[in-house]
């Protein structure tokens, strides 16, 4: 009974991944990045969009990734040029996005999904479900091991540090940013390609489920998206019918331990000391 939700818990866990990725970026070069949830509702529409358009997947991937980045460019202007509140900033983005969707796209529509890829003992998965593990050993040594992870990461704790080499806090945070966007649009891209059918509700609070993985992984990118496998197990377990529970309870158990996790953790993580300040 548990193997049969192997499959299940990959593909949603898949799209928190990336998510949590573009979190952990964000929220590690000192912007609270609320507005992942919007920039996956984006990346969603541009796939959807643009795939229609070209009949080629590529294509609606590579807009699906760029409508993402350009939300994440909006969060940016609001929040590090122009020093808005970064939380009420990021809960205006996510309203903005589904507005948008509402007005542009109103119903459901049909799309081709990307190629799925067969491995012996794993199974048929998106060809972005065997990307997102590397993408997070890529984002672990960019973080820890490269000058420019060493950069991000001053910019959302020591701004002293970037003052002394001269560097500019703004370009560090932005940078952040933008990678928050490029990811959070891949994870809606692949929400889309795996149903095949873009809806107004797609993404369904996994925005903020990610962001509850990049506290719960303590800000470190394989650390949240292990995190992001549990709750893809938990978000499974509508698929076991013997157990005589209520759909609608077992529905809500993903959002329901994403709460414990959080009223759990209060006080015990450590967060980017600078994280949510405005400074230069």
């Amino acid at each position: 009974m548990i193997l049969s939700l192997i499959p299940s818990t990959l593909r949603k866990a898949t799209p928190l991944g990336y998510a949590a990725l573009g979190g952990t970026c964000s929220e590690r070069a000192g912007v609270a990045n609320i507005a992942l949830e919007g920039m996956m509702l984006m990346g969603a529409f541009g796939y959807t969009v643009s795939a229609q358009a070209t009949e080629s997947a590529w294509i609606g991937l590579c807009v699906g990734i760029a409508c993402g980045f350009g939300l994440a460019m909006l969060l940016s202007v609001a929040t590090i040029t122009f020093q808005s509140e970064q939380i009420v900033t990021g809960v205006a983005i996510n309203i903005l996005a589904l507005g948008s969707i509402e007005y542009l796209m109103p119903t459901s529509e049909r799309v081709v999904g990307l190629p799925e890829l067969k491995l012996p003992f794993i199974g048929h998965y998106s060809i972005l479900t065997y990307v997102m593990p590397l993408l997070m050993l890529m984002c672990h040594i960019m973080l820890y091991k490269t000058a420019w992870g060493l950069r991000l990461r001053a910019a959302g704790n020591s701004t002293e540090a970037l003052k002394t080499l001269s560097l500019s806090r703004n370009r560090w945070q932005y940078f952040g940013v933008g990678l928050s966007g490029i990811f959070a649009g891949m994870g809606g891209c692949f929400l889309v390609s795996d149903v095949n059918l873009f809806t107004k509700g797609i993404i369904a609070g996994r925005g903020y489920v990610a962001l509850a993985a990049v506290i719960f992984g303590n800000w470190r990118p394989i650390n949240c998206v292990l995190a992001c496998l549990l709750f893809g197990f938990a978000d499974s377990l509508d698929l076991i019918q013997q157990w005589n529970i209520p759909d609608q309870l077992i529905q809500s158990f993903p959002y329901i331990l994403t709460m414990i996790v959080l009223a759990g953790l209060v006080g015990k993580t450590r967060p980017p000391a600078a994280l949510g300040t405005s400074e230069n």
